[in-house]
């Protein structure tokens, strides 16, 4: 059974608090591939690989029915930087 973007995204949003989400289906629609963009302050203090593990343990039970998956995780300071250096750019 195909994954949609609204579950993964009531996922995340039960398991942290989101300042900034996207998904998109790369699948073209048929929901096996998703790369997802999370901003939370539940990764401050944490390294990429720890943001990565939590959000895999909590998408745990639709990634095992998924293709593909992949993630971009950024604390709100880091989050707000980036937009800050594109406004710049």
């Amino acid at each position: 059974m195909p994954i949609s973007a609204a579950d993964l995204e009531t996922a995340i949003r039960r398991a942290m608090p989101v300042h900034h989400l996207e998904i998109e289906d790369t699948s073209n629609g048929c929901g096996e591939n998703y790369e997802v963009f999370v901003v939370s302050s539940a990764f401050e203090g944490k390294n990429t690989l720890a943001r990565h593990r939590f959000i895999n343990e909590v998408l745990k039970d639709q990634i095992t029915q998924m293709h593909a998956f992949s993630q971009r995780t950024l604390t709100p300071a880091q989050y707000e930087a980036q937009l800050a250096q594109r406004a710049a750019s």
